[in-house]
């Protein structure tokens, strides 16, 4: 007999009974297991640095360990390729003794000195120039002739010429090296800003920029990686027309101590001089990456693979 009253609601006794959960519970002091691709802890890359460093100097001892038993076994003529113990020796005398010309700190300072006066000149004439150009094409379109013939003409040739034009003092070395820095840096500046992104510049204008703002604002910040870029090779060529410039004709230089060596058949001389010159270029590369590093530190960092140096 069926009842048309209303049904009683579901009470606590007629929900399902609980079902414990039958998985095995971890154990708190179980470790879990390294998460597999994840990045590399900091240890393996302090392992790493300090192996490449290893390798490194290792490759530089069995090197000069090879020569040195070369020259003492008579295998090569060290009138032509010298030894590491005799330009050890050179650089030891320049020190103590001087050279020809006077103390060894002069001649890299007149070197140095020529090196950094042609880079600053070189970096701020091809920055000022690149963003000019890349900014007005009008002016792009004028001088891109003239650009192009005079990147064209291998610029060492320029050396003889300017020491027509200034002597032998340090103005024609400044002046090589301007010439030899301010293409490298005008071209990546040049092509940083024709690759700003055309949009940032329209909103720039839309916010009520003037053309002076958005190219000191916009342009060159975002040219900025561009330019940074070309400093370590602009250096590179500065202090390469500085030594040049020398080698063709001067007073006092690194150029002159190599100049003089080589007239002298002095192997280990010229080695010597070109032991100094790399220092002082190594020297100038660190410096320049710290810059870099300052000036772009609202980059983000890509992470160093194995195959970065």
């Amino acid at each position: 007999m069926s009842s048309n009253g209303p049904r009683p609601s579901a009470g606590i006794a007629d929900r399902p009974p609980h079902i414990p959960d039958s998985r095995p519970h971890a154990d708190p002091g179980e470790r879990k297991p390294a998460r597999v691709g994840g990045p590399p802890k900091e240890p393996s890359r302090t392992r790493r640095r300090v192996l490449v460093n290893l390798i490194r100097v290792s490759v530089l001892v069995a090197f000069t360990a090879a020569w040195e038993i070369l020259a003492a076994t008579k295998s090569i003529d060290t009138f032509y390729f010298g030894k590491p113990s005799g330009i050890w020796a050179r650089l030891v005398d320049w020190w103590l003794n001087g050279t020809s010309q006077g103390a060894l700190g002069a001649q890299v300072w007149v070197t140095l000195q020529e090196t950094l006066m042609g880079f600053a000149i070189g970096v701020v004439l091809g920055v000022v120039c690149g963003i000019a150009l890349g900014r007005l094409r009008f002016l792009s379109d004028v001088f891109a002739p003239y650009i192009k013939t005079l990147n064209s003409i291998p610029r060492i040739v320029f050396g003889s010429v300017f020491i027509l034009w200034f002597g032998l003092g340090v103005s024609s070395k400044v002046a090589l090296s301007v010439m030899l820095v301010f293409f490298g840096v005008f071209f990546n500046a040049f092509q940083g800003a024709r690759e700003v992104d055309r949009n940032l510049v329209a909103n720039a204008r839309i916010l009520g920029a003037s053309s002076t703002k958005v190219t000191t604002q916009v342009v060159i910040p975002s040219a900025l990686s561009w330019i940074t870029t070309s400093l370590h090779i602009a250096f590179g060529f500065a202090i390469t027309g500085a030594i040049v410039g020398e080698l063709l004709g001067a007073k006092q230089g690194l150029g002159l101590l190599i100049y003089q060596s080589q007239n002298n058949f002095d192997p280990n001389g010229v080695y010597a001089g070109l032991i100094i010159t790399a220092a002082v270029a190594m020297a100038a590369e660190g410096l320049i990456t710290l810059l870099e590093r300052r000036l772009l530190w609202w980059q983000p960092r890509p992470r160093r693979s194995g195959a970065d140096l």
